[in-house]
């Protein structure tokens, strides 16, 4: 997600420290040897289609074997058995991309999502929300001056608008209020806020931004997007100190364990969040690997002085970098070759989105830099217009510097044709698709942005498994929480909200949406050799479901529970 979230996170801090974190056991760890996991399905991850181990040996942080029980038993007489009981393991959940900081701040914020992860549904329970978090936040909002609400949703409230200035006053004249849009690409703020972000009738919008005006008239309605909206908590970014950071990203972890992630991402990475991470990693609080991409706009100095690592220090690295090319489609700001099919209020009928960055020299010395430098570089395009960019972009650095296993990612690719999947595949990018979108915006993309057409291709994993290319799927959290069973749920069924079919064929497989989170992710990663199936010399970085994706019903995907998290042989979450 954006940058802004780091400095909001500023003002829950209090919240954080209150929350507490959720406890996780140890069992598997207290074993002075192997562990022994049997009686279940042991689902190896291994080829095209499901493949079944009896048992599954763990010893020294790895998977000693996969196999038959009997020999299991022999190999080591005296490992700990932990009776599955008719339970499900997997390899451990890769985070396909997410934002594992920001997570921690969605967890302490005021929660404005709408059903079924929040009650925010309409706009008088936003505004009892945010009084709500105020009232339980008196010291937090005395410290840092701010009444902070985190993923409201015009698309779900029963309005179908944002709200504004106006009905934000309603929660405080004296404190600003921002609420930040469930995408993360724009938000709202009241008119205190306004008047310390300086917006006025007689401010331009920034590049890479929009300042919503009212109708008639150029005074702001309290809507910001992308950069208008990123520049208005800047002053923020300067009260975090570190031990705010640090209670953030725990508490962001504690949101991903409980869905089985054993590896994090850190997309869009800011300087001081990698440092955050480094730091804990330093003291060694790190249970899960954190993969760090820093915006690679904001952040290039410290890539130039940092570099990235192939391997991980106590749980931690620099990955690659991340360049960000256009906004959100439910938001109305990502970048589309024809126009929405409702365009936002005040646009004309031609209105298509935006790119994040208008120039085409700048976008390419970007990927000159990342190429040049061999770092694996991540681009958000949501839009086939930002996707036509970024392929460019990639052609040129290629034939520059050479295309050899650089893996680039296009992440998101929502609006991917089956053209640019072809042009995606020669020039070995691998996509990152955010198939969650069918159900929590299909029926907002099939009504309102997209139309039925392009809405039912949105994020096409089908159409690229018919390509012969693999991908990964992801929850982008915290624009979703971050649900693995909820990813596979979604690109399995591809149901909205209202259990409409948003595109059948591009329905994929549970097994395949399964690889997505394990092997193919692995293969993103460049952490093939280390992970992504159950094979003896890898990580055991495990995950026990309730049931198996692969033997439910696909609607009864949804129901399924994580009950362990497991990294290279401990636990790191266990449900209670």
């Amino acid at each position: 997600m954006k940058k802004i979230l780091l400095a909001i996170s500023a003002c829950s801090l209090l919240a954080a420290c209150n929350s507490g974190s959720e406890k996780t056991t140890d069992a598997a760890s207290t074993s002075s040897g192997a562990t022994l996991y049997y009686n279940g399905d042991i689902i190896t991850m291994e080829g095209d289609s499901a493949q079944y181990a009896e048992a599954l040996l763990v010893q020294n942080g790895t998977i000693a074997f996969a196999g038959p029980l009997a020999e299991a038993e022999k190999a080591v007489p005296g490992a700990t058995k932990i009776d599955l009981a008719g339970q499900t393991l997997l390899p451990g959940f890769i985070d396909g991309h997410g934002h594992a900081y920001n997570a921690g701040v969605q967890a302490v914020s005021a929660n404005l999502l709408p059903a079924p992860d929040g009650t925010g549904n309409d706009i008088p329970t936003i505004l009892a929300l945010l009084k709500e978090w105020q009232g339980k936040n008196v010291k937090a909002t005395q410290r840092y001056g701010w009444i902070i609400g985190f993923g409201y949703d015009d698309a779900q409230l029963k309005e179908k608008k944002h709200p504004t200035a106006d009905d934000l006053d309603k929660v405080s004249d004296s404190l600003p209020v921002v609420i930040i849009h469930q995408s993360g690409h724009l938000g709202a703020l009241n008119h205190k806020a306004l008047q310390l972000a300086n917006y006025t009738a007689a401010t331009k919008d920034p590049a890479g931004g929009v300042i919503r005006r009212k109708a008639g008239s150029k005074e702001p309605n309290g809507v910001v997007e992308e950069m208008a909206f990123f520049n208005v908590i800047f002053s923020l970014l300067g009260k975090l100190d570190k031990q705010s950071n640090e209670i953030i990203a725990l508490a962001g972890i504690n949101a991903y364990t409980k869905f089985g992630y054993t590896t994090l991402q850190e997309g869009r990475a800011t300087k001081a969040a990698c440092e955050t991470w480094f730091t804990l990693a330093e003291k060694k609080q790190l249970p899960v690997d954190i993969a760090m991409y820093p915006d690679i706009q904001a952040e290039l100095a410290y890539m130039k002085e940092n570099g990235s690592q192939k391997t991980y220090t106590n749980h931690a690295r620099i990955a690659g970098v991340k360049l960000s090319l256009d906004g959100s489609p439910q938001g109305r700001t990502a970048y589309l070759k024809k126009p929405y099919k409702q365009v936002p209020e005040g646009m004309p009928k031609t209105y298509v989105g935006y790119p994040a960055i208008p120039d085409s020299k700048e976008v390419q010395g970007y990927l000159d830099s990342a190429f040049a430098n061999n770092w694996q570089i991540l681009a958000h395009c949501n839009g086939d217009a930002a996707i036509d960019i970024y392929t460019k972009a990639v052609r040129n650095a290629a034939n520059k510097y050479g295309n050899n296993n650089r893996r680039p990612v296009a992440i998101h690719a929502q609006v991917a044709s089956n053209e640019q999947l072809d042009t995606m595949k020669a020039l070995q990018i691998m996509p990152s698709f955010f198939g969650m979108h069918t159900y929590y915006w299909g029926d907002w993309h099939r009504d309102v942005t997209l139309g039925e057409e392009r809405a039912s291709r949105i994020s096409p994993a089908q159409s690229a498994l018919n390509k012969g290319m693999i991908f990964t799927e992801h929850h982008d959290a915290p624009v979703a929480l971050p649900s693995s069973i909820m990813v596979i749920y979604s690109a399995v069924n591809r149901l909205s909200r209202t259990k409409k079919v948003i595109g059948a064929a591009e329905r994929i497989s549970p097994y395949n949406a399964l690889r997505s989170l394990t092997t193919w992710a692995a293969f993103q990663y460049f952490e093939e050799d280390t992970k992504g199936t159950l094979t003896k010399g890898k990580l055991a970085d495990l995950v026990i479901l309730d049931k198996n994706p692969l033997k439910v019903a696909p609607e009864a995907i949804m129901d399924i529970q994580v009950v362990s998290t497991i990294k290279e042989g401990k636990v790191v979450y266990q449900k209670q």
